[in-house]
């Protein structure tokens, strides 16, 4: 397009909380003009974190519209890791879609560093999918074929999505973009039936007449593209492949950990989104500008470093080979393709030269945020929120409230008309909200991270009125009860059946038994005998709880598991007669019941900046039934790490201080008690409480005068180690006792927590309770809380396995700090310290660090952990020493040297110091590059990887 030629193209300008709204009008404005536009428009946000947020607010704005979100990889470029699979499916199901060109009217949601990035030719992506339709003739062989090549990983029971599996004339897949997992049945060469299965239970839950299947890659495996591979890795980077191996990987037509980084050598070329969308118009996302060249500059740094590294022979030895491809050929790395003029383009901001276009005001602005009056403590922030209110309304201006669920909208609702808000109205949508009379305020489920005003209509989001909220979309709930959920088994694990004792499980199989097929769980027993256990029936198995080398299996029809089972009961009835006295005892006790302000305890609650999960509101009722009803509480919360345990401790805390009793939260260590000292202090700000702290942190001045207020009554919530025990310190009115960590404590420790206890409610907090105090907990002794489930702000911890690599290493611990965060060195042996911190003195020489193991001194050990807890330096260099207790949320880095020298317990453990935040946190577990691990040490660190959901601890 020539200079004269070139039309004139519109920013739109438009407030971050409006630019939602911007986008439908659009969308509406483009399908008006071409009703059969396959893309009515591609909108790219500045990163990952703004498309999803965009993602979640449009398809509440149009339900029912396509929408179609192509994230970028989340590793980094020229890394030796592949992205993640759930990451892949997403980007393929779009790809897939664009590339059939079936889709009418859809929005597509990118992000800069996606843009950036070219994509495998979209002719070869719309040869890749694989059509099926029950009732015709299918070759099983082609699809399993078919799944090989394009990414899928063959295992021996389904569970996650790009994983298939083979079982005579049954095949389970689970597709990219499904889901469920789907099971295609074949009687010889015919199709009979697809259905959907749950993963957790291998049922059926449905039926399917077609399916069309994406892949679970962008780099094709077959004959065409491994030769071309080949022969353009031998070009670039010479014939000497006989070390090297991605070539070899690649060769043999296996997939190797990130070969994704060379997808330019397995096409004849690489397109661009544009190449999928047609003449969609590109919308940019505020400071898209800025982050383009920050993506671009990133790109270029990575790959010098991986040239430095090729070609320095020092670091070419310590690592495998790594030979980059030109940023060129993979990325837009000069110049920029969607600048307006070569293609159709809108944008938010300024984005090219002002002379090719025209501004024109979306005619809003930034709506009020309301930080001064959370701050100011002679101000009700309720009473300020529907003061503003009712003055929009009075100017005839709707007014909506935004809030991020159902449960926030009933509690924003409620605490709004206690605060004088007339009539406050839910809505049921966007639609119904912005057409309700001027009077009424509507709230609405709409998950804006701002408001914005108009001259017709104020919007407040949540965020706007409460400080900064978090929300990340609810996952399905799975079944907790023990094996009622096969994906919970591998083959070879060892099970117990209530009837015929010990047996391995070998798999599901299809059996056919009067006339009909039945799904079946396949155990081993003693002399090869086999029984095949109906699905529904799975039930009557648990998993057994040992490592099982050295276990012998039942003989079924034996009499040997009868015996056994006869004994255990006779064990359990000689427990009972102890238990029943303890529990009897327990119910006699009472204490005074709490009683709660509602109102006040409302607006408590109200400050927490995230959304309670399932698991922490049952815990807190649980806690308050205990509290109110008179009875001791005596009740165990156990979660993983960062699961909610301190809010449940918070709410009840609130409860009893503010009922004029005194609460003692008792912690482990000195940094726990700093920790919590804050967080309590925090979230108790203008409230009639005084919170004091007793540990070696504190003077002893500071110490006497809290020991002073807990005698005297002025104290009414202190935080403390074990100096809360001691025999010196004494309540005036100790209502409840906080434990946390509880198995960090000695004998001589819960024999005084003992002593204190009498008719003081007690609760306690643990990720990992010693055997005892589980075992009471699950007799019903002790009550028992589980949070299972992960905070809405948590993001699993992304784990990589890879050979020692400098360059890897250097870029994750510089990534950490450019982003302000801290990162864990982790080392098996102290003798590797001298080494390591060598290599980091050599070659991250931006990075500060500290060594620290246990054969220091107490104290210097306790001051190194303080400084590194302020942030003081950037790096930990550590043994296993912090694999307990150590909570640094600003710490979102882990790399462990030599990690096939680890448990697995222990590398878990680890990997739980990081990921405390709303960050996302990466773990990467380096193994020696030249050596083969073991096979113990391969599956530890594999099972490690696989289990990176959250709260994978239980599973573990």
């Amino acid at each position: 397009m020539t200079e004269q030629t070139r039309p004139t193209r519109t920013i739109v300008n438009v407030p971050d909380g409006m630019q939602p709204m911007a986008l439908a009008r659009l969308v509406e404005e483009r399908l008006k003009a071409d009703a059969a536009a396959p893309v009515a428009l591609v909108f790219v946000a500045r990163d990952g974190r703004r498309l999803q947020r965009m993602d979640d607010v449009l398809r509440a704005m149009l339900p029912g519209h396509p929408i179609l979100t192509l994230p970028a990889w989340d590793c980094l470029p020229y890394d030796r890791v592949s992205p993640n699979g759930v990451t892949i499916a997403a980007r393929m199901t779009t790809l897939s879609e664009l590339a059939r060109g079936q889709v009418r009217g859809a929005v597509v949601l990118t992000a800069v560093n996606a843009l950036i990035q070219r994509l495998p030719p979209r002719d070869v992506v719309a040869g890749m999918d694989f059509a099926a339709q029950a009732g015709l003739v299918v070759d099983s062989d082609r699809l399993v074929r078919w799944a090989a090549l394009n990414g899928y990983l063959r295992v021996p029971t389904v569970r996650e999505t790009g994983e298939y599996a083979v079982r005579g004339g049954l095949i389970d897949l689970y597709p990219a973009g499904t889901e469920t997992p789907l099971r295609f049945d074949f009687f010889g060469s015919q199709l009979e039936s697809i259905r959907t299965f749950d993963p957790g239970t291998q049922r059926t839950t449905g039926t399917l007449a077609q399916v069309a299947l994406a892949p679970m890659s962008e780099a094709l495996l077959n004959d065409d593209t491994i030769k071309r591979f080949r022969a353009r890795y031998t070009a670039a980077f010479g014939g000497n492949t006989v070390d090297d191996p991605l070539y070899g990987a690649i060769s043999a037509g296996q997939r190797f950990p990130g070969h994704e980084h060379w997808l330019a050598y397995f096409y004849d070329h690489l397109d661009r989104l544009a190449d999928y969308t047609g003449d969609a118009p590109f919308v940019f996302d505020d400071q898209a500008r800025e982050s383009f060249a920050d993506r671009q500059a990133q790109i270029k740094d990575y790959y010098d470093a991986r040239e430095v590294a090729r070609t320095d022979k020092k670091l070419a030895v310590a690592g495998a080979p790594y030979n980059p491809v030109p940023p060129s050929q993979l990325y837009e790395i000069d110049g920029h393709p969607y600048r307006l003029g070569e293609t159709s383009a809108i944008q938010l901001s300024a984005f090219v030269h002002p002379d090719e276009t025209r501004t024109e005001d979306a005619g809003g602005r930034l709506g009020h945020n309301f930080a001064a009056e959370r701050q100011a403590q002679d101000l009700n922030l309720f009473e300020a929120v529907v003061g503003r209110l009712q003055a929009d309304g009075k100017k005839g201006r709707h007014t909506v409230v935004a809030c991020w669920s159902d449960g926030s909208r009933d509690r924003l609702a409620q605490l709004l008309a206690d605060h004088g808000l007339k009539h406050p109205r839910l809505a049921e949508n966007w639609h119904d909200a912005v057409t309700t009379g001027t009077a009424t305020t509507a709230l609405v489920v709409l998950p804006l991270e701002s408001g914005f005003e108009t001259d017709e209509l104020v919007v407040l989001s949540e965020q706007d009125i409460l400080g900064e909220r978090l929300l990340r979309p609810q996952r399905r709930k799975k079944a907790q009860d023990a094996l009622t959920d096969a994906a919970g088994l591998a083959a070879g694990d060892l099970v117990v059946h209530v009837d015929h004792g010990i047996g391995r499980f070998l798999g599901l199989k299809q059996i056919e038994a009067m006339g009909a097929a039945h799904d079946c769980v396949e155990i081993q027993y003693a002399n090869d005998t086999k029984l095949y256990l109906p699905v529904e029936n799975i039930e009557l198995l648990s998993r057994y709880g040992s490592d099982g080398s050295e276990v012998e299996l039942d003989k079924l029809g034996g009499v040997a598991w009868q015996a056994r089972k006869a004994k255990l009961k006779k064990r359990i009835r000689d427990m009972a007669e102890q238990l029943i006295k303890i529990a009897a005892q327990r119910q006699l006790t009472r204490a005074e019941p709490v009683e709660v302000n509602l109102g006040a305890y409302d607006e408590f609650a109200a400050r927490f900046p995230y959304e309670e999960t399932e698991d922490q509101l049952a815990a807190i009722s649980a806690v308050f039934d205990d509290i109110t009803t008179g009875k001791v509480m005596d009740r165990l919360v156990c979660g993983d790490v960062g699961f909610g345990k301190t809010e449940v401790a918070l709410r009840a805390a609130f409860a009893v201080a503010m009922s004029g009793r005194q609460v003692a939260v008792v912690v482990p260590t000195t940094l726990l008690s700093r920790q919590h000292f804050r967080t309590f202090t925090e979230r108790f700000a203008g409230l009639p409480v005084k919170i004091a702290q007793a540990s070696r942190l504190v003077s002893a001045a500071e110490l006497k005068i809290t020991k002073d207020g807990i005698a005297d009554g002025s104290v009414d919530i202190v935080i403390g180690t074990h100096a809360l025990l001691g025999s010196s310190v004494s309540f005036k009115n100790l209502g409840m006792l906080v434990v946390d960590e509880e198995q960090h404590f000695g004998v001589a420790h819960k024999e005084r927590l003992k002593e204190l206890r009498g008719n003081v409610h007690v609760l306690t907090l643990t990720a990992t309770p010693i055997p005892r105090t589980l075992q009471l907990a699950l007799t019903g002794v002790r009550d028992l809380s589980l949070l299972a489930t992960p905070p809405i702000d948590r993001l699993a911890v992304r784990t990589f396995i890879s050979p020692f690599d400098p360059v890897s290493i250097r870029e994750a611990l510089l990534r950490e700090k450019y982003r302000g965060g801290q990162a864990f060195y982790v080392v098996p042996r102290i003798k590797d310290q001298p080494d390591i911190a060598e290599f980091l003195k050599e070659q991250v020489p931006e990075v500060s660090f500290v060594v620290a193991n246990g054969q220091m001194a107490a104290g210097t050990l306790d001051d190194i952990m303080n400084n590194f807890y302020d942030g003081k330096f950037d790096v930990l260099l550590a043994t296993s020493i912090v694999e307990s207790g150590l909570d640094i949320p600003n710490a979102n880095t882990l790399v462990v040297h030599h990690a096939d020298r680890f448990g697995l317990a222990q590398l878990y453990q680890i990997r739980g110091r990081i990921g405390r935040s709303k960050q996302r946190a990466y773990a990467l577990f380096t193994v020696p590059a030249q050596r083969k691990l073991t096979d113990t040490a391969e599956r530890r660190l594999n099972v490690l990887q696989s289990l990176e959901t959250l709260g994978a601890g239980f599973q573990l």
